[in-house]
């Protein structure tokens, strides 16, 4: 039997135990538009200072996924909360990614934002693309070309969209 899940905020202090997640997911240049060269110091800055926020996903005491909530735009766009979500390349397949969105969705709640919007979902990333519909995510727009994928090259992305 698979040990529980635990998600909990993280600050500055704990990224450290994000990183290697986050390192080994931007390297692949398939789903993140941060350089593959990025490094931890300017990784904890993005996610960790406020208004952002940190998670770890911890299983048997292993961070086995990461997502960061934050408001989409600043002043008159606050209201939209933006995340990002990283699952450890052992760790896919197992309903993680799925328990973090559902807890950045009570999060987002909770903190008073009226809807979270993906900005960037890379259109060949079905998995994720899926996931976040069951979520209650609709496709809202595409850019065509907008990111280069490490092994495809030109690849649309799509902006998701859901009401809290």
């Amino acid at each position: 039997m698979t040990a529980p899940l635990a998600i909990r905020e993280i600050g500055a202090g704990g990224f450290a135990r994000a990183w290697p997640i986050f390192h080994a997911v931007v390297a692949a240049g398939d789903t993140y538009s941060y350089p593959p060269d990025i490094d931890e110091t300017q990784a904890r800055a993005m996610w960790t200072t406020p208004p952002s926020r940190c998670f770890v996903a911890e299983r048997d005491g292993e961070v086995v996924g990461v997502y960061m909530l934050r408001p989409n735009q600043p002043g008159l766009g606050d209201h939209v909360a933006n995340c990002g979500y990283m699952v450890a390349p052992h760790a896919r397949g197992q309903g993680i990614a799925s328990a973090m969105c559902g807890h950045s969705l009570d999060e987002a709640r909770r903190a008073g934002f009226a809807a979270m919007q993906y900005n960037f979902v890379v259109a060949s990333n079905e998995t994720a693309v899926r996931l976040w519909q069951r979520h209650g995510f609709a496709i809202v727009g595409r850019v065509p070309g907008a990111f280069r994928h490490a092994r495809l090259g030109p690849t649309a992305v799509l902006v998701m969209h859901r009401a809290l």
